[in-house]
């Protein structure tokens, strides 16, 4: 037998098993049946609310999906380099091809229908992650001001249906449509940051934010001045804080501890110093902490910034 003959009939085996593991390895990195759990965090913190799991989870399949396309494409390179590398004992030309239309098709299908797939899972999630509910147990106005944040508890803190202060000039910025998601009797009491400040427990920068665990907070989120945006690092989510704008989202926190939150957006030459506290305490000591504020002489709100435009005022939005 010539060596050339030799050659091709030693690399046969070759080629018929590598299809076969470069399915194994797509089999193993997509098709399990693992929960997020299961799979390494890749960067992303420790969830602390019922929301979050779903958003590790897409964060998880997207590199799953990328990971799975990666091997598939440096599959295919290293077996073309392997196996249609130039032989030592061959001058002449190899057949030249003008197109291959089940390769072009390939290539231009495939990734239409990758883009498809994570464009699904997006909007799924993300739909579900921003629906509301019309009587959440907790509301809060979270207002961003350079450099720091303010809360507006919307809580009826003294039980007197008859107090409510929910139309005060200071939350003029907010729709009706989302006052109402307000407790009966909400007169309300405030807490407002300074760049400065430091929680006394762990010292972190900004003011603290105070939330019971177990029950859902719908945040309100307005702004004073500039873009700015929330973002509570181990709740996964963050949404922009916009003038003239309101966005709303809820959670519900499922672990007790002081978290971190900060300014994700780049909002003027202080924006660093834009930080804060998370503190998820037991419900009884939330409302304690709201009695705290009350005797503090905190009462009422402070304004929510500037008021929303009237197509924005008009937007469709999704109660639970």
């Amino acid at each position: 037998m010539s060596p050339n003959g030799s050659d091709r009939s030693s690399r046969r085996p070759m080629r018929r098993k590598l299809p076969q593991v470069l399915a194994a390895g797509l089999v193993l990195a997509t098709a399990t049946g693992c929960t997020y759990k299961d799979f390494p965090r890749l960067g992303m913190p420790t969830p602390v609310t019922d929301e979050a799991p779903r958003i590790l989870s897409l964060w998880q399949g997207s590199w799953a999906a990328a990971l799975a396309t990666g091997v598939l494409v440096w599959g295919l390179i290293i077996w073309s380099w392997i196996f249609h590398r130039r032989s030592r004992t061959k001058v002449e030309v190899p057949a030249q091809t003008r197109y291959n239309m089940p390769i072009e098709a390939l290539y231009t299908i495939v990734p239409f229908i990758i883009i498809a797939v994570l464009f699904y899972f997006t909007a799924r999630d993300e739909n579900e992650l921003l629906k509301t509910s019309k009587k959440p147990d907790h509301v809060v106005n979270v207002v961003g001001f350079q450099w720091s944040w303010a809360f507006n508890y919307m809580e009826d803190v003294d039980g007197n249906k008859s107090t409510t202060n929910i139309d005060s000039k200071e939350l003029s910025a907010i729709p009706d449509k989302w006052k109402k998601s307000a407790p009966q009797g909400a007169e309300g009491v405030y807490d407002q940051g300074t760049p400065g400040e430091r929680n006394p427990q762990n010292g972190n920068p900004g003011p603290t934010l105070w939330l019971p665990k177990g029950e859902t907070v719908q945040f309100i989120l307005t702004s004073r001045d500039v873009i700015h945006s929330f973002w509570v690092v181990p709740f996964l989510m963050k949404q922009d804080v916009i003038p003239g704008h309101t966005n709303v989202f809820e959670v519900t926190p499922n672990k007790e501890g002081t978290f971190m939150g900060k300014c994700a957006e780049l909002c003027g030459v202080d924006h660093s110093r834009m930080l804060f506290n998370v503190k998820v305490v037991s419900p009884e000591r939330y409302q304690e902490h709201l009695k705290d504020l009350a005797k503090k002489g905190q009462n009422g709100y402070l304004p929510a910034g500037i008021e929303q435009t009237d197509h924005a005022r008009n937007a469709e939005t999704k109660n639970k």
